[in-house]
C-alpha cells in the first residue's frame, strides 16, 4: 500500500493532474483530504491501473475522501496561458474548491503549487486576492513521482483521469470522427489522421503541434 501522509497533519491535501500531454480536450485537476485511517491495497498513480480498476476506485475515494473537488481547464486557456501554467492553475482552483481548508499540501511533479499565482488571463476564473493569500498561506511539497508514492495523490490522479475520460466520452458523441471515446484526445495516429482531414475542432489546443507538419493545418 502507498505512504498515507507526508507532512504529519490531519488535512493533507493530495492534487494532481490528467491530460497534459492530450491535443484536445481540457486538462482535468484533482484535489483530494483523506481521512487518516484510510486504507486501499489497489490504488495507485492512475497510469499504472486499467480503466476497469479506475472505474471501481471512483466511487470509494468519493465516498470515503473527506472532501475532493475536480476542475477542467479547457482548450482557450490552455493556448492562452500554456499547459504548464493551466495545469498548476487548475489544481490551485481544486483547492479553493474544497470544502475544507488544507493544513499541507502535497502535488505531484516538481514544482511548488503556489510557484505561479494569478496569472491574468482572458479565460477562465481569475482568482482574488484573498483567494491568492490563502494558496500562498499553505505550505507544500512537490513529490516526484508522488501518484505512485501517496494515497491522496494517487486519489487525486485517479478522479481526475476518470472525470477528463468522462467529458472526452461525451465530447466524442459530438465529433465521433476523432475517436476520442478511444484516444482521450492523445496524439494517436488515428487522432492525427483525423486532424489531418477533418481539420481542428473548437476542442483542439491551437497552441500544439496539432500535426507533424503545422502547415498542414492552414
Amino acid at each position: 500500500m502507498l505512504e498515507k501522509n507526508f507532512s504529519g497533519f490531519t488535512f493533507e491535501t493530495g492534487t494532481d493532474e490528467a491530460g497534459r500531454g492530450c491535443l484536445a480536450g481540457p486538462v482535468t485537476a484533482a484535489a483530494v483530504i483523506l481521512p487518516v485511517d484510510f486504507c486501499n491495497s489497489i490504488l495507485n498513480d492512475s497510469k499504472q491501473l486499467s480503466e476497469k480498476i479506475r472505474e471501481k476506485l471512483k466511487p470509494i475515494i468519493e465516498l470515503e475522501a473527506i472532501c475532493f473537488s475536480v476542475t477542467h481547464l479547457h482548450p482557450k486557456e490552455i493556448d492562452e496561458i500554456n499547459i504548464l501554467n493551466a495545469s498548476m492553475k487548475g489544481m490551485q482552483e481544486c483547492i479553493l474548491k474544497l470544502n475544507q481548508t488544507p493544513e499541507f499540501i502535497i502535488v505531484d511533479g516538481n514544482r511548488a503549487l503556489n510557484a505561479k499565482l494569478g496569472l491574468k488571463n482572458t479565460f477562465g476564473k481569475q482568482f482574488s486576492k484573498t483567494e491568492i493569500a490563502l494558496l500562498k498561506s499553505i505550505p507544500n511539497q512537490s513529490i516526484i513521482k508522488g501518484d505512485s508514492k501517496f494515497l491522496s495523490i494517487a486519489a487525486a490522479s485517479v478522479l481526475a483521469k476518470t472525470y477528463r475520460d468522462e467529458y472526452m466520452n461525451q465530447i466524442h458523441e459530438e465529433f465521433p470522427m476523432y475517436n476520442w471515446k478511444k484516444n482521450k484526445g492523445y496524439p494517436t495516429k488515428e487522432h492525427r489522421e483525423a486532424i489531418k482531414k477533418y481539420g481542428p475542432t473548437k476542442y483542439h489546443r491551437m497552441s500544439f503541434r496539432l500535426l507533424p507538419d503545422q502547415l498542414e493545418l492552414f
